[in-house]
């Protein structure tokens, strides 16, 4: 019983997370139809590999380099591989008084949301 307990709890963790995924994916979506600036801050490697066609790469490691770049009222959808570093780059502009952020998760996930 307690086997069956405890995966029927990680099948519902799971569920959850496909569906938040899939709704931050959307909304970035929404954003960039709006006209968000789209930033990827995977690594240039990994960005070289595949992107979304409207990003620009500015990579989590550097992007303080690119700062002086960006209008801190300007909506932004950030994205990575798992949207694990794409979470720390919306900490990282918050700290320094951006407003308008989406963490849109992973790119993969992006491309399944992305509309038709």
């Amino acid at each position: 019983m307690k086997i069956f307990v405890n995966c029927f709890l990680l099948s519902l963790l799971f569920a959850f997370s496909s569906v938040q995924a899939s709704e931050r994916a959307q909304r970035g979506w929404q954003w960039i139809e709006e006209g968000a600036m789209v930033i990827d801050v995977r690594t240039p490697s990994e960005f070289n590999e595949d992107h979304l066609d409207q990003a620009v790469n500015y990579p989590l490691s550097e992007l303080d380099k690119y700062i002086g770049n960006l209008d801190k009222s300007q909506p932004i959808v950030l994205y990575c591989r798992s949207g694990n570093r794409s979470g720390q780059a919306l900490q990282y502009l918050s700290s320094k008084g951006f407003t308008a952020l989406h963490n849109a998760g992973g790119l993969n996930e992006m491309k399944i949301e992305a509309p038709q």
